[in-house]
């Protein structure tokens, strides 16, 4: 059986069971595109990223791709943001293009 491909963008989390991790929207939007034609089973989404770094460029990635047709193959996206507010955007953003998409406690 394959290994699961669990994927965090997080600034400060460990993550301890995502097998590779970026810590800014960049390098998250960069894990995003290494993995483009790979089933994420799990991605796990912090809103806040240090400084003015948000997760929004990568949710909008998420989103250019899900219009164009060609979303991504993500089984759960966890959003285990600690800025409720931020938390309750990604997620209507994401369910609103289909991704399965569950707020996680931070």
């Amino acid at each position: 059986m394959p290994t699961p491909v669990i994927l965090g963008i997080d600034d400060l989390r460990p993550l301890p069971g995502a097998t590779r991790i970026a810590r800014t929207s960049r390098e998250g939007i960069e894990l995003l595109h290494e993995h483009r034609d790979v089933f994420i089973d799990e991605l796990w989404l912090d809103h806040d990223l240090g400084g003015d770094d948000t997760i929004m460029p990568v949710v909008t990635l998420l989103e250019e791709a899900a219009f164009s047709g060609h979303p991504f193959r993500i089984g759960t996206v966890y959003v285990h943001s600690a800025n409720p507010i931020g938390a309750a955007n990604v997620v209507r953003s994401l369910a609103r293009w289909n991704y399965h998409v569950r707020r996680a406690t931070a």
